[in-house]
């Protein structure tokens, strides 16, 4: 069975952050292992604290992980700031990590900040380098560009090509953030443009998507998956995973894991590209 690494947050509601990356790992069918940067205390309705874990906690966690276990592939998610992303970048190369997939977590759905500001740049010139492939939304493909403005499938191509000059092998910018009937990812590889669109749906329940659609391509990478396979169906994947969302909690609720193993792999309703 093939490992991947999760280096990450904990969301206590479950729905986003290590809990999410492991039931998607559980779901592709890849052994899933974790490295919590920091315990959150939150549920649908926002966060309501974050503590980070101590620089060695993170750092035995890793060792612990990479120097027995191993892994496949990786990806990453809340690295809440600039030392932390430092020591991240190490061990990744330190263990000659493959297919990293770098999630470049900055502000929780409620609106919360998950990253310090000065983390930022530690983020573009130290981690994205090492990346296989980046899944940035559209807010934070403007954060990582310096603000700039992205308002349709034409500025996220352009978003994406500046992206990938800071050094990743392939960026993903999410349109969900968008207007529009559909819902359309761009991918960039340096070489060639995909665009995975499928039907927006109307619910309030996105809690953990982006978690999500990062850990599906990291499990599908570590499977063998080129990385245009790998995001088609991460979008497949949590486009069910949307359209069947749980209704738990009061607020933002949890999207189902499941539902790509319960209803689209036998009824698939793939993204055109």
């Amino acid at each position: 069975m093939k490992k991947v690494l999760t280096i990450a947050g904990s969301d206590s509601g479950g729905g986003a952050g290590i809990q999410a990356d492991l039931k998607t790992f559980q779901e592709r069918g890849v052994f899933g292992t974790s490295v919590i940067t920091a315990i959150t205390a939150q549920n649908t309705l926002g966060v309501h604290g974050v503590y980070p874990q101590e620089l060695s906690a993170v750092e035995a966690q890793l060792d612990a992980v990479l120097s027995d276990i191993g892994t496949d592939a990786a990806k990453t998610g809340m690295l809440f700031s600039a030392e932390l992303i430092q020591l991240v970048a190490r061990k990744i190369q330190e263990y000659s990590v493959p297919s990293l997939v770098i999630d470049p977590v900055m502000i929780a759905k409620g609106g919360a900040p998950l990253l310090k500001k000065e983390a930022v740049e530690a983020l573009r010139k130290v981690l994205l380098p090492l990346g296989a492939v980046i899944t940035p939304n559209v807010p934070e493909a403007s954060e990582l560009l310096g603000g700039r403005r992205i308002e349709g499938v034409k500025e996220m191509e352009e978003a994406a090509k500046e992206l990938y000059q800071l050094g990743p092998k392939a960026v993903v910018v999410k349109g969900g953030h968008l207007d529009g009937e559909q819902s359309v990812d761009v991918l960039f590889d340096g070489e060639k443009w995909y665009h995975f669109a499928s039907d927006r749906i109307e619910t309030r329940h996105t809690h953990g998507t982006g978690c999500t659609f990062s850990a599906c391509i990291a499990a599908e990478m570590a499977k063998g998956r080129t990385i245009p396979e790998a995001v088609r169906t991460a979008k497949d994947f949590i486009t069910h995973a949307i359209q069947h969302s749980l209704e738990i909690g009061k607020g933002v609720g949890p999207t189902h894991h499941a539902a790509y193993r319960l209803v689209g792999e036998k009824s698939p309703s793939s993204p055109t590209v």
